[in-house]
This record gives C-alpha cells, sequence and structure tokens, in this order.
C-alpha cells in the first residue's frame, strides 16, 4: 500500500476543518490572533461578525489563498501543507466576493471551469466532466438560461450559476464569502436556501461568511463569530441569539423576540 493510498485512509470524516491557534499579521498589523475552531463534516456553518472582525480572512486561510503567520490548519485530519493543489481542489471549493470575471461566458461554460482541477487545462473534456456539468446544472434550478451570458443574469441567477461550478467541481466542501452581500432579501433567501439544500441532501459541508445574523441563524447549524480577529462565541443558533453574546459581537445593545414560524428567535438592535 503506497503512502498516498494510507494518507487517504486516514482521512477525519466527522470534520471537514480543524484549527488550531492560528494567527495572522499582515505588514505588522494582527488581522487573527489564536484562532482555534472546529468544523464537523456535513454542517452549514457561518462565520459572523462585524467589518473587520477577520472573517473572510480565515476563509481564505482554509482555502489556501493565505498562510496563517502561526498555528496550524487541518482539512479531514491532514495539515493543509499536505495536499498538492490540485487534489485540495479536488475537496474543496472556495468562492470569493470578487466575481468580475466570467461576465462573458455562457452559464454552461462557467459550470465547465469547474471541471479543471479533474482534467487540466490541456486535459480533454470527457464525457464524465459533461455529466457532472449538467447534474450541477440541474441540481441548481438553472437549466433554463444555461446558455444565456452570465452577465444578463440577475445577481440571484448569477450566484446560482457560480455555486453551479463549485458543485460541477465535486467537491465536499464549500467556502463561500458574502455570496448574498450584493442580493435583495428575495434573491438572498433564494441562495441561502440553496446553498442550505446542497448541504443536507447531498452530504456537503458548507463555512460562510455572513453579515446578517438573523439569515446565519436562519439557514445554519453552527455560528462562529470573531471580533478583532479573536473568537468571541460559537455555537449553535439558539446559543448565539442570546442578547449578552450579541453584545459581545457587536458592541451594541440587541434584543431577541420568538417567532412562531421559526425554531430560532430574531435579534434586533434597540
Amino acid at each position: 500500500m503506497t503512502s498516498v493510498q494510507l494518507a487517504h485512509e486516514a482521512l477525519d470524516t466527522t470534520q471537514v476543518f480543524a484549527i488550531d491557534k492560528v494567527g495572522l499579521s499582515i505588514d505588522g498589523n494582527a488581522i487573527l490572533s489564536d484562532v482555534g475552531l472546529d468544523f464537523p463534516a456535513g454542517e452549514v456553518v457561518a462565520l459572523v461578525g462585524h467589518n473587520g472582525s477577520g472573517k473572510s480572512s480565515l476563509l481564505k486561510i482554509l482555502a489556501r489563498q493565505l498562510t496563517p503567520t502561526t498555528g496550524s490548519v487541518a482539512y479531514a485530519g491532514r495539515d493543509l501543507k499536505d495536499y498538492d493543489g490540485r487534489d485540495f481542489a479536488r475537496s474543496v471549493a472556495y468562492l470569493p466576493q470578487d466575481l468580475s470575471t466570467g461576465s462573458e461566458m455562457t452559464i454552461r461554460e462557467l459550470v465547465g471551469c469547474g471541471r479543471y482541477p479533474w482534467h487540466g487545462a490541456l486535459g480533454r473534456f470527457s464525457a464524465i466532466d459533461r455529466k457532472k456539468v449538467e447534474e450541477a446544472i440541474k441540481a441548481t434550478h438553472i437549466g433554463r438560461f444555461a446558455d444565456r451570458v452570465v452577465g444578463t443574469l440577475s445577481g440571484g441567477e448569477r450566484q446560482r450559476a457560480w455555486i453551479a461550478m463549485l458543485i460541477a467541481q465535486d467537491a465536499r466542501c464549500l467556502l463561500l464569502d458574502e455570496p448574498t452581500a450584493a442580493l435583495d432579501i428575495a434573491h438572498q433567501i433564494e441562495v441561502l436556501s440553496l446553498v442550505r439544500r446542497l448541504a443536507h441532501e447531498g452530504g456537503r459541508s458548507v463555512i460562510i461568511v455572513l453579515h446578517d445574523i438573523n439569515m446565519a441563524a436562519r439557514f445554519c447549524d453552527r455560528i462562529h463569530a470573531l471580533k478583532g480577529g479573536r473568537v468571541v462565541a460559537s455555537g449553535t443558533p439558539a446559543d448565539i441569539l442570546v442578547p449578552d453574546t450579541l453584545r459581545a459581537i457587536y458592541g451594541i445593545d440587541m434584543d431577541v423576540i420568538a417567532t412562531s414560524s421559526l425554531s430560532h428567535p430574531l435579534a434586533y438592535a434597540r
């Protein structure tokens, strides 16, 4: 048995990422300090906090876009440094905030880009690749406009197209950086409902940066909150939506109210 086979057999299927005492400094400025978090497999987990709290930087570390200054990060029980680029990309897909590229492609062409880690730049697009693309288009309900140019779509449709690309990548873990930031409330619910369905029905894990604590509570299984680059709260939505905890996260007085239509309370600023 090869060392690669042994490494794959040793993968931890109970959690996706484990972060241990991670710190990040850029140009002498501390962005993250002593961050330790676990992300169980099969859950939708939100990263929340005020602007500049370190949410996006932490997600970039998980996506291997940034290297932590201190500490370590493991994916499926293996240190991130032990993965080669293609091996990692076949398992983890990252959607950044800036989605300015790809606007001249059709949706089907954009979704097809998700197959790059499997065949490379010069590899032939196989029948398996085409099958994965069509499955991703079907899963995200964008088949009726799959041949339209991405730049002609609404915000919600574009986000679904990009998420379809991640699904075609066949990744088991999705990293999404504020995918609802520029969307109206209807499209926010549409996109987050899609993300939750893809996770819970497809056996995927999702880590998502969100600003809206109520959206995080509604669509996520777990919430990790950062403030000033440090973890200040971590738990289920019911654990987090407590006035004292919300004040620790956002630095303002907030109250919560129970609703008959939701399984969690709603938070609002006083």
